[in-house]
C-alpha cells in the first residue's frame, strides 16, 4: 500500500518570545510526527534564542526568526537587534510567510497564539488557507483565567480567526484537568473543532553525554525553574530549606534555567556552593536524563515539566507562579485535586521550615501512576492520528470528528 504521507511536509509555528515551554512542546510534536512517518519532514519556525542548543532528529529542522522579549509593562522590544519593534515584527512576518511559501507544507500547526505574536501569522494563515492547506491550532491544557483570557482574545479578534482559518483545534491535555477555552464566547462551529489529545508522553533522549554530578550522588531531588526567567523564588526557597536544615535526607540538584538573570544566577550558585548536599547547574537540554534519575521533583508546574512528571512517574511538589498568568496555578490546583501532585503556594514569606517539611515528605507521596485517568498520556499517538487525517485528506474542510460523523 502506498504511503500517502511520503514526501509530505509539516510546518510548525512557535512564537517563543521568552522561556522554553513553547519550543520544547513544538519540538516534541515534531519528533513524534517524524518518528511515526519516515518520509515526513517537519520544519519549526521559532523566535527562541537558544533553539540551536537542542538536538533535532532526522527530517526535523528549524528557521529562527528575529527574537523579541516582553517587557514588564506588556510591550515588546527586539531581543538583539537595535531596530524598532515594528520593523522587527515586519521582518518576522515576512520570514514566516516566505518560509511557508517556499516550504509549501501539507499541514500547518500553530502553537498557542492563534494569530501569532502581534498578529504576525495572519498573512501566512490567509495564504495557506487560500491554497487549501489544512491549518491546526495546538493549545496547551491550560491557557489562563477566563476573566483574563476572554478580553485578550476579544481584543485580538481571535474568534473570527478560529472560524475563518482553522480546520482543527488540538488540546494537549484532558478535560478532567481543564478546558483551556472555558468562559470564552465561541460559536459551536469552533467548539466542534476541539479535540483533547491527552498529555504528550516524554521518553529518554537518544544516547548522548549525561551531566556528571560533582558534589552529590543519587538519588537526589531535582529542582527545576523552567527557563529560569521567573524561577528565582522556587530556587531561593529550596536553598533556604537546605541552609536551615543540615540533616535533609536527600541531596538537591538545582537546574536554574538559561534565561535567569546573570546576577541572580551567580548569587544562587554561590549559596549552593556552600552546601555539601546541593549542586547547581545552569541548563541541560536533555533534562529527561536528570528527571529519570531523581527520587522526586520540585518544580513550577509548566506544561512540559508536568508532562515529565507524569511520563517518568515522579513524585512532585509544585510551586506555581501566579504572574503574569495563572496557568501554572490552575494546572497545579487541578492536578492536586486529582491526586497527581502536591502543590505548595508561594506566599512571599518562603518559610524555610515549611519547605524543609515538604521536601522530607516528598519521597512518601503517591506516584502519579497510582491515579487511574484513562488517556492521560495518549497525546503522542493522538497527535499522529489527527495529523494523519489532514495529511491524507488535505483541505477537505472537515475536522476529524466531523468526518467520522459523516461516515456513521
Amino acid at each position: 500500500m502506498k504511503d500517502s504521507r511520503k514526501g509530505k511536509r509539516v510546518l510548525i509555528y512557535s512564537h517563543d518570545s521568552f522561556g522554553l515551554g513553547h519550543l520544547r512542546r513544538c519540538r516534541e510534536i515534531a519528533h513524534t510526527l517524524a518518528e511515526a512517518h519516515k518520509a515526513l519532514s517537519v520544519l519549526i519556525l521559532s523566535g527562541s534564542p537558544i533553539i540551536g542548543s537542542f538536538d533535532f532528529r532526522a527530517r526535523v529542522d528549524f528557521v529562527r526568526v528575529p527574537g523579541v522579549i516582553k517587557l514588564r509593562n506588556g510591550d515588546y522590544t527586539s531581543l538583539a537587534l537595535h531596530i524598532d519593534i515594528e520593523q522587527t515584527m515586519e521582518m518576522r512576518a515576512s520570514i514566516i510567510e516566505h518560509t511557508a511559501k517556499a516550504f509549501d507544507p501539507h499541514l500547518f500547526i500553530v502553537d498557542k497564539e492563534p494569530l501569532g505574536l502581534r498578529g504576525e501569522v495572519e498573512g501566512t494563515l490567509a495564504m495557506l488557507h487560500q491554497r487549501g492547506t489544512p491549518c491546526v491550532l495546538g493549545l496547551r491544557d491550560v491557557m489562563d483565567e477566563p476573566g483574563l483570557l476572554a478580553p485578550e482574545w476579544e481584543r485580538k479578534q481571535v474568534a473570527p480567526a478560529l472560524a475563518r482559518y482553522y480546520d482543527d483545534i488540538w488540546v494537549y491535555g484532558l478535560p478532567q484537568v481543564c478546558d483551556p477555552l472555558e468562559g470564552i464566547d465561541l460559536p459551536d462551529s469552533v467548539r466542534k473543532k476541539m479535540t483533547y489529545t491527552g498529555y504528550l508522553r516524554r521518553s529518554m533522549p537518544e544516547a548522548g553525554a549525561q551531566v556528571t554530578l560533582e558534589k552529590i550522588g543519587e538519588p537526589y531531588i531535582l529542582v527545576t525553574a523552567g527557563g529560569g526567567g521567573d524561577g528565582e523564588a522556587i530556587i531561593d526557597w529550596v536553598l533556604r530549606a537546605y541552609e536551615g536544615d543540615a540533616e535533609m535526607p536527600y541531596p538537591a540538584l538545582l537546574v536554574l534555567g538559561p534565561f535567569m538573570n546573570s546576577e541572580v544566577q551567580a548569587d544562587l550558585q554561590a549559596r549552593a556552593a556552600k552546601l555539601p548536599n546541593v549542586e547547581a547547574i545552569t541548563f541541560e537540554a536533555r533534562i529527561e536524563n536528570l528527571v529519570d534519575r531523581a527520587i522526586g521533583m520540585v518544580c513550577m508546574g509548566g506544561y512540559n515539566t508536568f508532562c515529565e512528571v507524569l511520563s517518568f512517574d515522579k513524585r512532585a511538589l509544585v510551586v506555581p507562579r501566579t504572574e503574569p498568568r495563572m496557568e501554572q496555578h490552575i494546572r497545579a490546583s487541578r492536578a492536586q485535586d486529582l491526586g497527581l501532585i502536591r502543590m505548595l503556594r508561594d506566599d512571599g514569606v518562603r518559610d524555610a521550615r515549611l519547605m524543609a517539611t515538604a521536601l522530607r515528605n516528598l519521597p512518601q507521596q503517591s506516584r502519579p501512576s497510582e491515579v487511574v485517568i484513562p488517556g492521560l498520556l495518549d497525546g503522542a499517538g493522538n497527535v499522529v492520528r489527527l495529523a494523519d487525517h489532514w495529511l491524507e485528506q488535505g483541505g477537505s474542510g472537515l475536522s476529524l470528528a466531523e468526518a467520522t460523523q459523516g461516515q456513521a
